[in-house]
């Protein structure tokens, strides 16, 4: 497997992910720094009709997709393993990576399809290649890789970093206390996703945006601390990231390659999971949804992913392969808050994981409906699906590191790769879709989107018209 993810990102990814995001940027005449400003204003818009879901609601859903583990985790073991060069790269594909965000978004915007049940809508990857492209095979193909995605990598990848957090305590047994830790969270999931659980998917709906917020006020307190440090830390990024080194033949581990497959992980930016959630906001034009979405790109690697890098290298703490992960991030805040410090990460890690293994599970049951004509499978069916969605937490918990993250990184590309694509098959449309909004705010009017405009057929889309 590990062979397998190196090749796939190097050179076929880093390729694609480059040529995308640079591809767009210029056609879009660099949209995410250009129209950054309107961006916020769009976040604040609120739907025309009450009860439907706003840009703002759209985008937490996305940024907590996309907040989690792996801004602690990822960002850790990309730097230990790679370099502090690789939290260069990660703010790269960030940047870049931001363009590729707004035109999958806007196009999941522009293809979306009503709900006759409840009057919103719905979309996605699946749904814009299926409509425009006229390939269901290749619609069904992305959800089968997003259900392996979600369902299996980026779970069992989840439940390996939560369960790692806890190896720097004394009670840490190698062979007992991961099987433990992967059975409760096993079975907190399955509660969960059964129904049981309403009232704890409630109370960590409201206290993950507390923890992300505590958790950069955390970072902030080790940057003054250590104020005097900073111009070293930046020293050190930029030195690795144009050493020799981070260019070596793109070995596994150059800071180059971590960067780049850590980025992927956090952000998602062109791997076509956020646009199921862009989809579902009530805009009068599908760009404003895409200036909001790579708002989240935004505030997970430029904003978390960089606290999470900086509280690393500014500690002053010996970085050490065999602490790649969580238990470096927990030293590094052990050198400023003592045992506070191992305590907060793991209490950080453990609402994160959760959220974020429920919220993996709703895009499987998404991806699941598609496949089965857009109907929820049937109860018997989806009680089988669920054992399995433990089992894979459960396992999870005690595969090496290794072996979790190739898997994550493998399912994850492949998402990637059907995904870009498109996107740049079908980016006219978006790239369209941006200049009629910008006619539209010169001349003064609040935009509103209609398919002659962009050169479609009213009668393709199934929403707008």
């Amino acid at each position: 497997m590990t062979k397998i993810d190196d090749v796939m990102y190097y050179p076929i990814l880093i390729v694609v992910l480059a040529v995308a995001g640079i591809y767009f940027s210029f056609r879009t005449n660099f949209v995410q720094l250009r129209l950054f400003p309107e961006s916020i204003r769009a976040v604040k818009e609120k739907p025309g009709e009450k009860g439907k879901v706003s840009s703002f609601q759209a985008l937490m859903v996305s940024t907590a997709s996309r907040v989690g583990t792996g801004n602690i985790v990822g960002v850790s073991t990309a730097i230990v393993l790679g370099g502090p060069g690789a939290a260069f790269w990660m703010w790269v594909l960030a940047i870049v990576g931001s363009a590729t965000a707004f035109i999958e978004s806007t196009l999941a915007q522009i293809y979306k399809r009503k709900d006759e049940k409840t009057g919103g809508c719905y979309g996605g990857p699946a749904y814009y290649i299926e409509t425009a492209l006229k390939s269901k095979f290749l619609a069904g193909l992305f959800v089968v890789c997003l259900i392996l995605t979600y369902g299996f990598g980026f779970n069992l990848l989840c439940s390996y970093n939560l369960q790692s957090t806890f190896s720097v305590y004394g009670f840490y047994n190698p062979s007992v206390t991961p099987k433990i830790i992967g059975a409760i969270i096993a079975l907190a999931v399955f509660i969960s996703i059964v129904g049981g659980g309403k009232s704890m998917i409630r109370v960590t709906e409201v206290i993950v945006p507390f923890m992300g917020v505590a958790y950069v006020l955390v970072s902030i307190i080790v940057l003054v601390l250590n104020i005097g440090m900073l111009p070293e830390v930046f020293r050190m990024i930029f030195t690795d990231a144009f050493s020799g080194r981070s260019f070596a033949g793109g070995l596994a581990g150059s800071c180059l390659v971590y960067g780049i497959k850590r980025g992927l992980y956090s952000n998602e930016a062109g791997v076509g999971s956020a646009p199921n959630a862009a989809a579902s906001a009530e805009v009068s034009h599908p760009v404003k949804q895409g200036l909001v979405q790579f708002l989240s790109v935004y505030i997970d690697t430029l904003l978390i992913c960089s606290a999470t890098a900086f509280m690393i290298l500014i500690s002053g703490v010996a970085i050490k392969p065999d602490m790649a992960g969580a238990p470096m991030v927990q030293e590094s805040l052990r050198s400023i808050f003592g045992s506070f410090g191992p305590l907060f990460i793991t209490v950080a890690m453990i609402m994160f994981a959760f959220t974020t293994l429920i919220g993996n599970l709703y895009y499987c049951e998404t991806g699941l409906s598609y496949l089965n004509g857009n109907k929820k499978p049937s109860d018997g069916f989806m009680k089988i699906f669920y054992v399995v969605a433990a089992l894979v937490v459960f396992f999870g918990a005690i595969i090496s590191m290794e072996a979790a993250w190739a898997l994550a990184d493998i399912t994850m590309g492949l998402m990637a790769l059907i995904n870009i694509p498109c996107c740049v098959i079908l980016g006219g449309v978006a790239i369209k879709a941006l200049k009629d909004y910008e006619e539209q705010k010169k001349a003064g009017k609040e935009p509103e989107f209609h398919a002659k405009s962009v050169g479609l057929n009213p009668e393709d889309l199934d929403y707008w018209e």
